[in-house]
């Protein structure tokens, strides 16, 4: 079982990145698939989540409206798409699958994730 997570990088204030998480050894469609990130100094959040129930997002409301996420079960990948990004977005941002099927609940009690995948790096630069 391997959730991969890519795409981070630095890009300046106001610029846009897009992450993947690639998953294998499991079905995507029967998990619940979350982005956390972890910034420096803090604690790490729940960003955004798309339901295994019906595929419905979820996104914490520091990145409404700048943050969109998708899930193509063909292959195997969630997309997170950042956009209008923030020095305060800086973070390693995680991908993480629940068979929960509720994103109020995965992106706030992480006892439910079966699976984490490594980190990417994104870096905003003011």
């Amino acid at each position: 079982v391997q959730l991969q997570a890519s795409g981070g990088g630095l890009v300046q204030t106001g610029g846009s990145l897009s992450l993947s998480c690639v998953v294998s050894g499991f079905a995507l469609d029967d998990y619940t698939i979350a982005w956390f990130r972890q910034g420096p100094g803090k604690e790490r959040e729940g960003v955004s989540c798309i339901s295994s129930s019906d595929g419905s997002p979820y996104h914490t409301n520091s990145v409404k409206g700048r943050f969109a996420i998708s899930r193509d079960n063909a292959k195997n990948t969630v997309y997170l798409q950042m956009n209008s990004l923030k020095p305060e977005d800086t973070a390693v941002y995680y991908c993480a699958a629940s068979l929960r099927r509720y994103c109020e609940i995965v992106v706030v009690d992480t006892s439910g994730v079966k699976y984490w995948g490594k980190g990417t790096q994104v870096t905003v630069s003011s």
